[in-house]
Order: structure tokens, then sequence, then C-alpha cells
């Protein structure tokens, strides 16, 4: 329990820090939240979404797994993605992954994980669908970042054939999903250059 309480002791500074600079900070932010992002992010503890984008509590709404992958049977982020978009009302849907993703490297390992492979199984699946892209890659650490660039792409594309999206754009409620990718090396996020704002988009 003495590790546990340093959390705490970190929580009680932390929110003092606040209160200094905003002494109303609390007590407004416990009336409602009103975010203007979804961040669909990697659950590696090298990436806290609201750090890196400079954004405090309540200013991003998160959702967070292993390789930040969206799939269709995920009853968890599909209900956080179907609240953001009609409840919370948020314009912009951002998918995060980072470069050397541990997920993304388990996913095309020849080794076993357990339970996770299962969940890691569509990233094995995008790999071997774009297995020419990696042919001019030197070293492994390449290929990976590549695949954790492609894996992005990927899960943009599943956001935005979500009944959720589709249904928000078919009543004319403007909804936006970018794809971004942060390099933990740097601390620095890319905007990988996909953005996916209407049907007509994924026409293209």
């Amino acid at each position: 329990m003495k590790s546990l309480s340093i959390l705490i002791d970190n929580n009680r500074k932390w929110a003092e820090q606040l209160i200094k600079k905003q002494p109303d900070f609390f007590r407004k932010l416990s009336l409602q939240q009103s975010p203007d992002y979804l961040w669909i992010g990697c659950a590696d503890s090298r990436v806290p979404a609201n750090e890196i984008v400079g954004l405090l509590p309540g200013e991003l709404f998160v959702h967070r797994n292993v390789a930040n992958i969206v799939s269709h049977t995920d009853m968890n982020c599909l209900s956080v993605l179907q609240y953001a978009i009609d409840i919370l009302k948020v314009k912009d849907v951002i998918v995060c992954g980072h470069y050397g993703c541990g997920g993304v490297k388990a996913a095309i390992e020849d080794t076993s994980h357990g339970l996770i492979d299962n969940w890691l199984r569509s990233i094995r699946n995008i790999y071997h669908r774009n297995a020419a892209e990696f042919v001019s890659f030197s070293t492994e650490s390449d290929k990976l970042n590549k695949l954790c660039e492609l894996n992005v792409r990927e899960q943009v594309l599943n956001v935005a054939n979500t009944t959720i999206i589709q249904d928000a754009w078919a009543r004319a409620q403007k909804v936006a999903i970018h794809g971004w990718i942060y390099d933990i090396a740097d601390g620095l996020l890319t905007d990988l250059g996909v953005c996916i704002e209407s049907k007509n988009d994924l026409a293209r």
C-alpha cells in the first residue's frame, strides 16, 4: 500500500496546483463535460492523451485499448463512440497510434502471446494485405513504424464505417475522423493526412 499512497499524494498536489491556477476549475468541471474531441488511442502508458495535446480534464473524451483498434464487435469502443457522437456531439474523432507500438509488433511476431493474439489478428491481416509495401524497408523498426501508420489508417476507416458515424452523417451532423501518429522518441504528433468527413470521402 505504501507505493499506492504516493499516487494519492500526487493527486492531492495535482488538484492543488490546478486550484491555484483556476480556483473554480473543479466546480465548473463537475457541472458537465463538453469536450470537442474524441481520442481513440493506444493503452500504452507512454502516450498520455490529454498531456500530449495540452488539454485539461473535460476537454478530451478518451477511449484507449491495445494498438488503438476499432472493431465492429467491440461494444466498449462502440459505446464510447456512440456517446461521444450522439450525446456529447463531438465533431472531431482522432485515431492516434504511436511508433514502436508493442501491440503492432506482437501482431506480426511468430510467437504465441496468448489471448491477445485474437485481438491483434486484424493488424496481422493489414500486414499481409500490404506485404509489397514492406519490401523496400531495410530494418525491422522501419517496417514496424510503417505498419503502425497503416493500422491508424485502417482504424480511421473502421470508425467511418460504423453505423454510429453513418447515421450521424445521414442526419447532416458534422463529424470528421482524423488519423494521427505519435513519436515517443521526441514527443511529437504527425497528421497522417487521412481525414474522412462524409460518405463521399469513403467512396474515393
